[in-house]
């Protein structure tokens, strides 16, 4: 029974660390850039889009459908690097063990 106790407790903790990954990488930013930086976007540690920056100069070469484009590049590159930061403190969290299933962000 002080096993199953053991456990209660380590998977609370465990619950606690999670929501402060979670708040932590709500907090954290991550940016990519497409187009030699004329576009550049940020994300939150969970890939949630927060601000996209274009180069003025790119509204003058009218080109509406390459700054459509760039901000697609460059918002798929912030979220592959908001993923990848999560899965890295993940895995400082759990001790680089696979989990069997998917965790809520």
């Amino acid at each position: 029974m002080a096993n199953m106790f053991n456990f209660m407790q380590q998977a609370q903790q465990m619950q606690g660390k999670l929501e402060q990954l979670q708040q932590d990488l709500a907090r954290r930013t991550v940016s990519a850039s497409a187009g030699a930086g004329m576009v550049t976007v940020e994300c939150d540690g969970k890939g949630q889009l927060r601000r996209v920056k274009i180069d003025p100069s790119m509204f003058t070469a009218g080109d509406v459908e390459m700054i459509e484009d760039l901000i697609v590049v460059a918002a798929a590159e912030a979220q592959k690097k908001a993923a990848e930061a999560a899965q890295e403190e993940m895995g400082k969290l759990t001790g680089g063990i696979d989990l069997p299933f998917k965790l809520p962000f």
